[in-house]
């Protein structure tokens, strides 16, 4: 547990730092209309840095060798892991609509174990939902794939 402690709290620090730098380059202050670009993204780097060095004292006193976990209970992390990852990597081959209707059913079915029925109605309509939502109320475009340019979007 200490190491998994150690780890990541210095993973914070270092992403916290990337971030600081990239907002001191976008502007910090108070322009004439308000926070500049960089002024909100500074203050929550600033603040995980922060956190993330109050943990270091605590974890590097502990003397615990805790196991950070269990093989067990590392199961059904990888079961929302393997879906979650497979999806990222489905958007960029047939777009966000197709593959989040791919992951609820996958979702629903594997670990939720619901009927056809209702897997079919929410995989479809949540993400059918999300794309009037989206491209035609919001006029914000999501990434789209071959099914979506079928339709002419």
């Amino acid at each position: 547990m200490r190491v998994a402690d150690l780890v990541t709290s210095l993973a914070l620090i270092a992403l916290g730092s990337l971030v600081l730098s990239n907002a001191l380059q976008l502007g910090i202050g108070w322009g004439t209309d308000g926070p500049e670009s960089g002024f909100f993204p500074f203050w929550l780097a600033t603040i995980m840095i922060v956190a993330s060095l109050s943990i270091l004292p605590q974890t590097l006193s502990r003397t615990s060798q805790n196991a950070f976990v269990e093989r067990e209970k590392f199961k059904p992390v990888l079961k929302v892991l393997f879906p979650a990852t497979g999806m990222v990597v489905l958007i960029h081959f047939v777009g966000l609509y197709v593959a989040s209707a791919f992951y609820l059913g996958l979702y629903m079915r594997w670990i939720g174990r619901h009927r056809w029925g209702l897997v079919t109605v929410v995989s479809i309509g949540i993400p059918l939902i999300t794309f009037l939502v989206f491209e035609k109320w919001f006029l914000v475009p999501m990434p789209k794939g071959p099914l979506e340019a079928w339709f002419g979007y």
